[in-house]
């Protein structure tokens, strides 16, 4: 099968290998529809963090079941399913809390990346969501949407779920990439009236605004806190901070009132912080991984059946999997959003 290697940071390339088998009485194996470059996988592809070469990549898809392990009952060969990066096993103690992002009973991340044209998935009984019918059943966007939901969807909305989004709230989002965006979808479903959103780019700041913001900030650093003081009096009620650097986080501090809430999702770019800025203002950092399967199932995925959301409208270039480095490319080079894979 045809599956995307990380060679060297600037360099991916498609590569044939072995298609995956079943290894575990809880996996599946799913032939992917859709598959999509991730923000995260720019770090990798920037040599910011550090990944062995010749190995497989990427952790968002939505596919079709085509084989399951003997314990695998909750679904079938033919489903049309959602692949979360979770793999939540949905019986120890934090998937039972809620929190299957950090699921107890992980082993690994499945066989091969999702950046490919099979997948194994470790702990298909429960981690996976089955959509109801077949991928010729929905529109292009609804496709694109369910994507999102295998993860930048799901973190979005776990930004805004841990900083405490209420009904006439209002927020500011840091980052204006995929999560970013979807924090402002979640925002809005939230309830949040005021939706204040930092961000330098003209397309971006143009669906932040569908998406539901009412205030875009080019501004970064002190210039950017003072702005949004001026908006706000006291600062936000909730701040979600979907970048990841010290300096984003330093600077979601600043922007809450004192008892605000950070939803902090950023893939943490420095090992570690000065928290003593949250003290002085009585300011809440909370976050981490997304809860992908929790969400979808408990709200997210009924909110796309439903049109409620459109989060596909992140994806503003598609590729095939065989111009992947493309797809890599205009990411890192911010001309798309996201890019999306499209299989055969």
């Amino acid at each position: 099968m045809k599956a995307t290697v990380f060679i060297k940071p600037g360099q991916v390339e498609v590569q044939e290998v072995e298609k995956p088998i079943i290894q575990n009485s809880n996996d599946a194996i799913i032939k992917v529809v859709r598959a999509s470059v991730c923000g995260s996988d720019l770090w990798f592809f920037r040599g910011i963090s550090q990944r062995e070469p010749n190995t497989l990549v990427g952790h968002e898809a939505i596919g079709i079941v085509e084989e399951v392990g003997a314990d695998v009952q909750n679904v079938k060969v033919g489903d049309f399913v959602i692949a979360p990066f979770t793999h939540g096993c949905g019986h120890c103690a934090a998937c039972l809390a809620g929190f299957d992002g950090n699921c107890l009973n992980q082993t690994e991340m499945g066989s091969s990346g999702f950046q490919a044209e099979f997948i194994r998935f470790t702990n298909a009984n429960w981690a996976l969501v089955k959509i109801p019918g077949q991928p010729s059943d929905y529109t292009e966007n609804q496709l694109n949407s369910f994507v999102t939901l295998a993860d930048v969807m799901a973190t979005g909305y776990h930004a805004a779920r841990t900083a405490e989004v209420s009904r006439g709230d209002t927020v500011v989002v840091m980052g204006d990439g995929a999560v970013g965006l979807s924090g402002v979808i979640a925002s809005k479903l939230m309830g949040a009236e005021r939706i204040i959103v930092m961000s330098r780019h003209a397309d971006r700041q143009k669906l932040a605004k569908e998406f539901g913001a009412t205030d875009i900030i080019e501004e970064r650093g002190e210039e950017a806190v003072n702005k949004v003081m001026a908006l706000t009096k006291s600062g936000a009620d909730a701040v979600l901070e979907c970048v990841g650097t010290e300096e984003a986080v330093d600077t979601a501090v600043q922007l809450g009132r004192p008892g605000a809430i950070i939803g902090r999702v950023g893939v943490p770019q420095k090992s570690d912080m000065n928290t003593n800025n949250l003290f002085w203002k009585n300011i809440g950092l909370r976050g981490g991984i997304a809860s992908v399967t929790t969400y979808d199932k408990e709200m997210l995925l009924n909110a796309v059946l439903n049109d409620e959301i459109n989060p596909g409208k992140v994806f503003t270039k598609k590729f095939g999997i065989d111009e992947v480095q493309s797809a890599y490319e205009e990411m890192d080079k911010r001309e798309a959003i996201k890019s999306l894979l499209v299989m055969d």
